[in-house]
């Protein structure tokens, strides 16, 4: 279906974060924007008072009569959504043209100069930096994100620009219908085995995914991963790192809540990095994001000025009370090393406080198979709280719960298993210095209300 040809756009699992920056685009060009979600969040919310029409219940009989001629609408799914669906099975039943959010993204990136970045961990953050630099700058883009960016407000920005900067998201396979003229691959620790089975099927969808890089584009790849890339001819190869790389950080200064570096690039070294949110894992990926502007034309007084001004993404190292006596902050870590790159990020910035982590797992899948893993992870932390498993899309699986992480945690490591609902009475009870709220399922919702208690206490 040709875009002109749409008039109505319906979003099974509406709700999702990277859904709703395709809501946006289609509310943006004119088109009746409606669809379904399991329930009511913020970002729901949101799309609604923006002029969507969202529902909670799995009901055809909910479908706005805009969007039942299959002549003129396009349905648009995420793959969380199972297959029994019953609003899903109706547009399947009157042969709609259905399509997941991937393929709409991958029809951009050929009408567009897709900048990409894909990886286990790291894609928000690095993608959202290279926005804005791209967005702040001559050449500008549009992007579409899987995160709210404090800068605007939104996951979603369209401009008159050739380029489009698009995370790209290897659930399920996604990032294949991409075809990027440049990339970014921040990891590949394996991740949704449910999905790939084993680390190999994991590594060659990495592999198959630099293939569709477009001749004349660009590879940027992170030192020392195990994938093997295989790009086109005419591809160029380039590697970053903290450290070391074509692209890679020098002079690194971390005083007073402050971080500066110099950045060592191939096409234009630039000095006087400043990062505007100082996290130490952000010189990494800034790095990697400034190496993708750079390359699509960026220049070093753009790159210092949007790394400068970069304010950060929801929920990523998301700092929601700051002051002498408690911190309290949020990080969508969710991976055993994505906690360990956040464990180590906090260490590094509270050297001499106590850090406690409340964690909930995300898939009852994920935590069979890297339990050891995660609790390896926390336990760079003096104390580790952990509620139950947040199911996401599974059923569960006997003999898994969060007390296989407890149980491996290393000794001398203070422990405890709570049920979420019990979090705020623990933090009113509990006098926490350095606070940090991790996984990507609910207890971010309660992150406010604890920010107003300790707020209260301090």
């Amino acid at each position: 279906m040709k875009v002109n040809d749409i008039q109505s756009v319906y979003f099974v699992g509406a709700g999702g974060i990277g859904m709703s920056a395709l809501a946006r685009y289609f509310l943006h060009k004119g088109k009746v924007v409606a669809g379904y979600d399991k329930t009511p969040t913020p970002l729901t919310r949101q799309l609604n008072a923006e002029g969507a029409a969202i529902h909670y219940d799995d009901d055809p009989a909910l479908i706005p009569a805009a969007c039942r001629d299959a002549q003129t609408t396009l349905v648009i799914y995420t793959p969380a959504v199972p297959a029994d669906h019953k609003e899903l099975s109706y547009f399947r039943e009157h042969e709609f043209e259905i399509q997941k959010r991937a393929q709409v993204l991958g029809a951009l990136t050929q009408t567009h100069k897709g900048l990409c970045v894909a990886g286990t961990h790291g894609k928000t953050t690095t993608s959202s930096m290279c926005a804005h630099i791209m967005h702040q700058s001559k050449q500008d883009c549009n992007a579409f994100l899987g995160g709210i960016t404090k800068n605007y407000g939104t996951n979603y920005i369209l401009a008159d620009s050739d380029y489009v900067v698009i995370e790209a998201d290897e659930f399920d396979r996604s990032f294949h219908w991409l075809r990027p003229w440049m990339t970014v691959i921040t990891a590949t620790d394996p991740d949704h085995l449910d999905i790939y089975g084993t680390k190999e099927a994991y590594l060659e969808s990495f592999r198959h995914y630099t293939t569709l890089i477009q001749e004349g584009g660009a590879l940027i790849w992170h030192t020392g991963l195990e994938m093997t890339p295989d790009v086109k001819p005419g591809v160029r190869i380039y590697t970053y790192g903290l450290h070391e790389g074509d692209f890679h950080a020098d002079h690194i200064v971390i005083d007073n809540g402050e971080i500066t570096f110099d950045f060592i690039s191939p096409i234009e070294s630039v000095e006087g990095i400043r990062l505007g949110q100082p996290v130490p894992i952000n010189i990494e990926n800034g790095v990697a994001a400034m190496a993708m502007a750079q390359l699509a034309g960026c220049d070093a007084d753009e790159l210092r000025r949007g790394m400068a001004t970069f304010a950060g993404v929801d929920r990523r190292f998301d700092f929601k009370v700051k002051n002498d006596r408690h911190v309290l902050l949020s990080d969508y870590a969710h991976h055993p090393q994505e906690i360990y790159q956040s464990a180590k990020s906090i260490r590094e910035l509270y050297r001499n406080r106590k850090v406690t982590a409340l964690f909930q797992p995300h898939l009852y899948t994920r935590t069979r198979d890297f339990y050891l893993d995660f609790a390896n992870s926390l336990s760079l932390l003096d104390e580790v709280i952990l509620c139950d498993i947040y199911p996401a899309r599974e059923q569960p699986i006997e003999g898994v719960s969060s007390k296989l992480i407890y149980d491996h945690l290393k000794p001398g490591v203070e422990k405890q298993l709570i049920h979420k609902e019990d979090v705020l009475s623990l933090v009113r009870e509990r006098d926490f210095d350095v606070l940090i709220v991790l996984g990507a399922g609910d207890l971010d919702n309660y992150v406010d209300a604890m920010a107003d208690i300790i707020n209260h206490k301090s």
